[in-house]
């Protein structure tokens, strides 16, 4: 499968250490009180802010279905605590718990996870796709996005067999 189209804006970030090895892809959305959209850029800041090394996402899909690069691929993300050593993780931009994501992030999260399970040697099946809520209570990724779950690893599927 052809990488994504990825925006990176080199992001710098504090400490960083090497992921274990990768065996899930977990999805999440902002979840903050509006329907938001920020970038991967802004969402580097806010962390930044906390005194964190940045940006724990490894992919942010903007609602346009933009790709924006996060946290460095090798590098563990800080999304899911005691599963950080050992997966991806993947941003939806929005507050699915009151909206819905739009059909270009569907699209644009199903290639990339595609990718990621084709670049992982991974089967997008909810074994390794999960929402961030399958590991730890959260309502992560929002309710409007977990119930199209199946539908992503349905779409990842199509694309690594037709790209």
């Amino acid at each position: 499968m052809k990488e994504p189209n990825i925006v990176d804006y080199n992001l710098q970030f504090g400490y960083l250490y090497a992921r274990e090895y990768t065996d899930m892809v977990v999805v999440h959305h902002t979840g903050d009180l509006v329907d938001d959209d920020l970038s991967a850029k802004v969402i580097h800041g806010m962390h930044k802010n906390n005194r964190w090394s940045g940006i724990g996402y490894h992919f942010v899909v903007r609602k346009d279905g933009t790709v924006e690069r996060g946290r460095p691929l090798w590098a563990a993300g800080a999304h899911a605590e005691e599963y950080n050593p050992h997966t991806v993780a993947v941003h939806l931009c929005g507050n699915f718990e009151i909206a819905f994501p739009t059909d270009k992030q569907i699209e644009a999260a199903a290639y990339l996870i595609g990718w990621l399970c084709e670049k992982y040697d991974l089967v997008p099946d909810q074994d390794h796709v999960v929402g961030h809520c399958d590991l730890l209570p959260t309502a992560c990724p929002g309710k409007f996005l977990y119930e199209k779950l199946q539908i992503l690893r349905g779409k990842a599927i199509w694309y690594q067999q037709h790209y």
